[in-house]
């Protein structure tokens, strides 16, 4: 089965569909499961982080070089590279998170 082009690019971008939600879970024994399967999950978010930090760095460039030519030209790169840094952050926080709490 072949993804939509848009589901696979919000997959590469966004780390949400990895993991269950804990609390929707009824029995202690499925709670306990999802909670494995979220830290198995948790490996992945290093790979995330490293995306986010790229394609800040990229955005940031790409807004130093559209700042000399048009600078309202740059906040097209400027936005998306600050936005680019909470999901940074929600990432490294969970990742540590999932790491520490066993």
């Amino acid at each position: 089965m072949e993804l939509p082009f848009r589901v696979l690019l919000y997959r590469y971008l966004f780390f949400g569909w990895l993991f269950k939600d804990i609390g929707r879970q009824k029995s202690l024994f499925e709670r306990a499961a999802a909670w494995r399967h979220n830290r198995e999950q948790s490996r992945w978010l290093p790979l995330y982080m490293l995306r986010y930090v790229v394609s800040s760095a990229i955005l940031f460039a790409m807004g130093l070089v559209a700042e000399s030519l048009s600078p309202p030209l740059s906040a097209l790169f400027y936005v998306p590279c600050t936005m680019a840094l909470p999901l940074l952050a929600v990432a490294a926080v969970a990742w540590t998170g999932l790491q520490v709490l066993k």
